[in-house]
């Protein structure tokens, strides 16, 4: 396991895991931004909504922000590392994941924690939209997951110029097996009650527009009563929505610590030990990273938490670390 970094010290009040990882959604006030939207069309005839932010210049440094499950754009970590990178003089862009921007996709598909040929689909569009900027990607959690598999199956030819993963569920199995102990049961019934409602409000949409084909795949999953775990919901409702032969298949293929050795784009990994959503046991190995793989693990800081500072003035780690790495070690 990489040795603990010490850089990181949590809030007075607030180290505990849990206070951590709920301080952004639950407290966190974020302005509004000023971003443009852009509808970006996918091969399969489905779409993400990108959301930018920042300078127009076509050579200024961009970034791809991707966000975590049941998240978005205005989630305060994606808002908070946005607002960071305006600071810098940086433009930025964060994906919505297939129906997470507010607009349910048009497909019975759904995003899923392996969705890395979307990333693959953006990263070029990107590319094409400016080929001057340099490139990075910044993951959380799903996000950060995907962007290491997608590291991992492009090699050399990632097309970004460096990139940062946070709080990444490497092996989904393990993950979905420790979300359901002790206190993490409660982000386990929150997580449930947003997917089937993702689901739900889908069918409803696709019903209403006279999409018979979408409305029939979601009509075969069947009931959807009764799902208590991830591993209930991903053999039910993910395997068979996205091609996989259930959980087992969706974890093995998807779980991004299958990948980091195949990654040749400068990369930093920040986790947290007392992360609430992985076991000490799931993070990768030093010889499973790529040589250009940075892995800094903190003893605090939960699950996309890192808020340090204080409680009359909090602070945020992650918007000054990652910006901080991408001008200089990126």
């Amino acid at each position: 396991m990489p040795s603990l970094t010490a850089t990181f010290r949590p809030a007075t009040g607030i180290s505990n895991p849990h206070l951590q990882t709920l301080w952004g959604p639950l407290w966190r006030k974020m302005p509004e931004l000023q971003r443009s939207r852009e509808r970006l069309w996918l091969a399969d005839g489905d779409f993400l909504d990108l959301d930018w932010h920042g300078p127009h210049q076509h050579d200024a440094p961009l970034v791809l922000v991707l966000h975590g499950l049941t998240g978005s754009s205005n989630s305060p970590y994606v808002k908070g590392l946005q607002q960071a990178l305006l600071a810098r003089g940086w433009a930025s862009v964060a994906v919505n994941w297939r129906g997470c921007s507010g607009e349910p996709n048009l497909l019975a598909r759904s995003y899923h924690s392996g969705a890395s040929e979307d990333l693959a689909e953006a990263i070029s569009h990107l590319r094409a939209q400016r080929p001057l900027a340099p490139l990075y990607a910044v993951g959380y959690s799903l996000g950060g997951n995907v962007l290491l598999k997608y590291l991992g199956e492009s090699g050399s030819a990632s097309q970004l110029q460096a990139a940062v993963a946070v709080s990444v569920p490497f092996r989904l199995d393990e993950c979905a097996d420790r979300i359901g102990q002790g206190f993490s049961k409660v982000y386990q019934a929150h997580f449930m009650r947003e997917m089937l409602a993702y689901v739900q409000h889908k069918e409803r949409h696709l019903r209403a527009n006279g999409h018979q084909e979408g409305v029939a795949a979601l009509e075969r999953l069947g009931t959807l009563r009764n799902l208590r775990t991830f591993w209930d919901f991903d053999g039910k409702v993910t395997a068979p929505l996205n091609g996989f032969s259930d959980a087992h298949d969706y974890y093995r293929r998807s779980s991004s610590r299958y990948y980091l050795g195949e990654n040749r784009t400068p990369t930093l990994i920040i986790h947290s030990s007392d992360d609430p959503f992985v076991f000490s046991h799931s993070l990768p190995t030093a010889d499973e990273l790529a040589p250009q793989t940075h892995f800094e693990l903190h003893s605090r800081g939960g699950h996309v938490g890192f808020v340090d500072g204080s409680l009359r003035n909090p602070g945020y780690y992650l918007e000054r670390r990652i910006p901080q790495w991408l001008v200089e070690g990126g």
